[in-house]
């Protein structure tokens, strides 16, 4: 966010987008996966990356289905360079879920039904 003073919708995306980055890391833990800091330590494009999910959402009364939101998460890092990768690197940019939706494994699709459903529930 810019210096300038937050709007209230500013404040609730910021605050939803710290809820789902928290959950999604519980979730990644809870799978062997370590790579999520906590919001506090999360690079910049990590939170700017969950608002915009956020925001995504709460464009449609009914939120993203959770296909359209994976879409819109791989095209946005598609075009900051990030291609697949069998492992997340964020030096390199790779990532194993720059994959179509219906390519990724039922865990990983879990994820994004987590996020739109944390969305819908605090919005």
């Amino acid at each position: 966010m810019e210096a300038t003073a937050m709007t209230g919708q500013d404040t609730a995306v910021e605050a939803i987008a710290r809820v789902c980055h928290e959950a999604n890391r519980a979730y990644c833990l809870a799978l062997g996966d370590p790579s999520q800091a906590p919001w506090a330590d999360a690079p910049d494009w990590q939170k700017a990356s969950a608002r915009h999910g956020v925001e995504a959402h709460l464009a449609l009364a009914e939120g993203l289905d959770p296909r359209a939101s994976h879409e819109g998460w791989l095209r946005e890092k598609q075009a900051a360079g990030w291609v697949y990768g069998p492992t997340k690197d964020a030096e390199a940019k790779t990532h194993p879920c720059c994959v179509p939706y219906d390519d990724l494994p039922e865990a990983q699709q879990r994820k994004d039904r987590l996020f739109g459903a944390i969305v819908r529930a605090l919005r």
